[in-house]
């Protein structure tokens, strides 16, 4: 096991940190890991952290849903009866910013539900998914074949580009951004979805919000963070929108993180105060969509 330390902030390039939290790692390998608070901006992320080739075993678990599919549990069940309502309302998102169908790209395409959905509505489809098991599993729902990285889509160019609870996870993110960047059409759309750290559930549950999910997430963005992440890449934020589901499924995991199982009445209460938070203090959901176009 490696591990690696940033030395600079990777929104604003500066050095100086301030420990913001510790947080245990409960799916995989029960270890804790720091997240750090930068001085200057205050973007979180974890640090230290395992490195690039190090990070794939704390994936390895049946429980880490984007990558096996899995209906084990309650949380799971719900977890797919849910997503068949938010991929359809994503597939709305973007033929309501890019009307005329296209190629769209999704990195981290997962298992590629989302890519299926798009495909049956008439978009040309292209996905980008390390974990060999989840780009297996794309390819047979896609009918399409995925890329294993971004070198091996060089030189295509996409109407529209997305990243569903992709971005926390990027070891390389000023980089790779870079990268899909350049292979975004000039009029084209970035979609970025991530947890919110200001969301009223990540203040109630503190270290045991499951949308820390460390080591897994190595970067905890708000919508301040966010919004300075996309101006240093030239991108003018259109669009801040609420994923209201998320508040209850990370309420749900973080009730197990806490309590050892699944207290559904405590999470739908959660659920139902973040959202209703997040309504009267500036869009701060648990999660949020971020649409962007270049300057």
């Amino acid at each position: 096991m490696s591990y690696e330390r940033l030395e600079q902030c990777p929104i604003c390039g500066k050095d100086e940190f301030k420990n913001f939290l510790v947080v245990t790692d409960n799916a995989v390998s029960k270890e804790s890991f720091v997240i750090v608070e930068c001085e200057n901006c205050s973007f979180k992320f974890t640090n230290p952290r395992p490195d690039l080739q190090s990070i794939g075993q704390y994936y390895e678990s049946e429980e880490y849903i984007s990558h096996s599919n899995t209906k084990s549990g309650i949380i799971n069940r719900a977890y797919h009866v849910v997503r068949s309502i938010t991929t359809k309302q994503k597939v709305e998102l973007i033929n309501r910013h890019t009307p005329a169908k296209g190629t769209i790209l999704d990195y981290g395409c997962g298992t590629g539900v989302f890519l299926s959905a798009c495909k049956k509505d008439g978009w040309e489809v292209r996905g980008v998914e390390p974990n060999d098991k989840a780009r297996e599993a794309a390819s047979t729902e896609t009918g399409e074949l995925i890329a294993k990285s971004l070198q091996e889509i060089q030189g295509e160019k996409f109407e529209v580009i997305t990243l569903w609870h992709v971005l926390e996870h990027i070891h390389t993110l000023n980089e790779t951004v870079s990268q899909l960047l350049e292979s975004l059409q000039e009029d084209g759309t970035l979609i970025i979805a991530v947890p919110n750290a200001d969301s009223h559930d990540a203040k109630e549950y503190k270290a045991d919000w499951a949308a820390y999910d460390v080591p897994r997430h190595l970067y905890h963005f708000t919508q301040p963070t966010m919004k300075r992440f996309l101006k240093k890449h030239k991108m003018v934020l259109e669009e801040v929108l609420p994923m209201k589901f998320d508040a209850y499924y990370v309420s749900m995991l973080s009730e197990k993180h806490k309590d050892g199982k699944t207290k559904m009445i405590s999470s739908v209460l959660n659920g139902y105060k973040s959202n209703s938070y997040a309504e009267k203090n500036g869009n701060d959901y648990s999660s949020l969509i971020f649409v962007a176009k270049r300057k």
